[in-house]
């Protein structure tokens, strides 16, 4: 990965990554092929053992596929040096989900008896990947409060077997931030490695790898495409070595790759993703002022308002508040079913990030296979409405909500 010093971010988003294509296609053509041909034994010889650039079969990438990777990891490295100044080199491996690119991070960095340090409120889907599949590879979950720096240090010096730190910031659905530049200061002085979900900030919102964490994992389904047409997931890394060998055999090995027609939906989507990222931001702001002042909504997790505990520490690591929130409706679990049930523009649907406007209900979609008790405790409540702000008229979409909440 190579970037542009003089690329600004907005043009990044549209031509970054891109090669010439041999018949002059303005965009990169959609790589529909299973395999990849050799001029003679010696250059598949040479491919093989990455002596020679080339592809070899579609499992371990496509011309597609390496366009969205090279791009979505020049976006996470913008404007980022290294401590020589020089300028900071990421790769990326394009996955067939978020939670592949999650697997294949975890698996290719941990073995039997290791843990894992987290907080609460992590993405249902991670969330049982820890509690009901890590467990079974003899690998442990560590869950602190990472607000109390002094307990997460405590944790980490009184346990050995703790090899990992993992973040995930704005948390999914309590939009809870933890601080990046502490925590992992205090990871790797102990020599943690540290992994941040980046999904619901983005690298335009937020860039974890200038806070020397290790790796970064996005579900590019949501605001990198944009648009709601492709599941995918992407691991991105600052080790080239490690990237190169350990993490690319376990994602070849795990199987969990992307395809080239859902990474040419995701490079069309990349095209416009600083654009709708703006609009996403402004309308949200309009919408969580409205919903913080509706009689019916007992609370509303925004980091744009001053109300949120993390509202300071957004500044300080955010470019600005995002397109998500949540918020709890005062008549619990049947106020949040009769909500959902008398919207009428916006989606009910458990994605994010998409163009239209997007709510759940995390207690019946989500979250339903975190224990209630355990999701309680996380601040998942039985009224909690999950919202993606999307890129309509801000005018329609607060009306929309208005009347869903009378």
């Amino acid at each position: 990965m190579s970037v542009e010093n003089n690329m600004g971010f907005d043009t990044l988003c549209i031509h970054g990554g891109h090669k010439p294509e041999n018949n002059r296609a303005h965009l990169t053509p959609i790589y529909a092929s299973s395999t990849y041909t050799f001029d003679s034994a010696e250059q598949a010889i040479a491919v093989f053992k990455n002596e020679e650039p080339g592809y070899i079969y579609g499992r371990f990438g496509n011309p597609t596929i390496n366009e969205a990777e090279e791009r979505i990891a020049m976006m996470e490295a913008y404007g980022l040096q290294n401590a020589d100044g020089s300028q900071l080199q990421l790769k990326a491996i394009l996955h067939a989900s978020g939670m592949a690119a999650i697997t294949t991070m975890l698996l290719s960095n941990l073995k039997a008896g290791d843990k894992i340090i987290t907080h609460p409120s992590l993405y249902g889907g991670t969330q049982e990947l820890a509690d009901k599949i890590l467990p079974g590879l003899d690998i442990e979950a560590v869950i602190v409060d990472f607000k109390d720096i002094n307990t997460v240090a405590k944790a980490i010096q009184a346990d050995k077997a703790i090899k990992m730190m993992y973040m995930e910031t704005p948390a999914n659905p309590t939009l809870k931030c933890v601080d990046l530049e502490v925590l992992s200061a205090l990871a790797k002085e102990h020599g943690l490695i540290v992994c941040v979900d980046n999904t619901f900030a983005t690298p335009y919102l937020q860039q974890p790898f200038r806070y020397d964490v290790d790796f970064v994992m996005h579900s590019t389904t949501k605001f990198l495409n944009g648009h709601g047409t492709a599941v995918g997931g992407i691991v991105i890394g600052r080790d080239l070595e490690k990237m190169n060998t350990i993490v690319t055999k376990t994602h070849r090995l795990l199987g969990g790759n992307s395809n080239a027609f859902e990474a040419f939906l995701l490079t069309n989507g990349l095209r416009s993703f600083s654009l709708r990222m703006e609009r996403h931001c402004s309308n949200a702001q309009k919408v969580a002022e409205l919903l913080s002042n509706h009689e019916a909504v007992a609370l509303v997790n925004y980091l744009g308002l001053t109300s949120h505990p993390d509202h300071e520490l957004c500044k300080k690591q955010m470019k600005h508040a995002g397109a998500m929130m949540s918020f709890e409706l005062k008549g619990g679990f049947d106020a949040g079913v009769r909500f959902m049930n008398k919207l009428k523009m916006c989606t009910n649907a458990v994605s994010l990030g998409t163009c239209d406007t997007l709510l759940s209900h995390p207690a019946s979609t989500t979250h339903v296979g975190v224990p209630r008790e355990k999701r309680i405790e996380f601040g998942i409540t039985d009224g909690l409405i999950r919202l993606s702000v999307g890129i309509e008229n801000v005018e329609d979409i607060i009306a929309d909500l208005a009347q869903a909440l009378a």
